[in-house]
């Protein structure tokens, strides 16, 4: 990650981080932990909502380095670190937007109302066509004009391509004319942002399998990914959303919007822990810019303090 978005970074995780390293702070000199000491990391790591189960695995491992009296107060923020990172991998992928056969890549973009799809679908697109890429946005989510309207005016000010139908139009219809047109116009890119849909509803599975059938009538194999945009200050009930959309559909990522207004910026590590997908991109700021590629150790850097403030 270049220094500017470990900057972004750090900042978005103040809140977080004070929350988390509250313990931590009221450690000096060089001695050995106690078990005060871990019961009070404990209490942090829940509050910045790493969930029940990743913290007391933390914790349990920290408590065998410290009963074999290898573990000093000194030595307790890198070895939080390590633990931290032990499962938890960047989401970068390869870049492979530009498809060698030369058909657009397709990204089908999923979550609830309310957790920064529309907003994440048009900074994705910006920094795509930034990098020189066509890009097309498909208004699919037909049940809110008002998601049709916000779509339009980010492809407006990216400079993206946009297809749309009434509001109350079928999905489906729209995604089929979507992606004919981006075929007929050899788009690099095409992002569909799908209806933003209460996790409990019972038609979430029915309608994006639907999506997807249509989808692969005018593209073989489409969509290429299916991102998961969630809401970071929910923590543990975004992680409860996320399971539920993984019934619905193969995620092939998250994204984490709003770590820059929540203390819960623990969620993250329980993401790859509890679901087996990664954190792809994360969002710090309302900027066209505070759209970040996720870097794991920039991330638990920024969470811990372990490395040196970049401002």
């Amino acid at each position: 990650m270049a220094l500017g978005g470990i900057k972004k970074l750090f900042r978005g995780l103040t809140r977080t981080r004070e929350s988390l390293t509250t313990s931590l702070q009221t450690l000096v000199g060089n001695r050995p932990v106690d078990e005060e000491t871990l019961e009070d990391l404990e209490v942090d790591l829940l509050a910045a909502d790493l969930g029940p189960t990743l913290t007391r695995e933390v914790i349990d491992a920290l408590r065998v380095q410290a009963k074999k009296g290898s573990l000093s107060t000194a030595d307790l923020r890198p070895a939080l670190k390590e633990l931290l990172m032990a499962d938890l991998r960047d989401g970068k992928q390869e870049d492979r937007v530009v498809r060698s056969d030369g058909r657009p890549h397709v990204v089908f973009v999923v979550g609830v109302n309310g957790s920064g799809k529309t907003t994440t679908i048009g900074k994705m697109a910006a920094r795509e066509k930034g990098a020189g890429r066509s890009v097309m946005m498909v208004a699919a989510d037909t049940f809110r004009a008002a998601a049709i309207d916000q779509l339009e005016r980010w492809s407006e000010r990216s400079g993206a391509d946009f297809v749309s139908q009434r509001e109350g139009a079928d999905p489906a219809s729209v995604v089929f004319d979507g992606l004919q047109a981006a075929r007929a116009r050899g788009t690099d890119l095409v992002l569909v942002d799908t209806a933003g849909r209460l996790h409990t509803k019972v038609n979430l599975m029915a309608e994006l399998e639907k999506l997807t059938r249509v989808a692969r009538k005018v593209i073989d194999d489409a969509p290429d990914e299916v991102l998961l945009v969630l809401d970071a200050t929910t923590g543990q009930n975004g992680l409860n959303q996320a399971k539920n959309f993984t019934k619905a559909a193969t995620l092939t990522g998250v994204v984490l919007t709003k770590l820059d207004g929540t203390a819960k910026g623990g969620v993250t590590l329980g993401i790859r822990r509890e679901l087996g997908v990664p954190v792809r991109m994360v969002g710090v700021g309302e900027g066209l810019d505070d759209l970040l590629d996720f870097d794991a150790e920039a991330f638990v850097d920024g969470l811990l303090g372990t490395a040196q403030d970049p401002s």
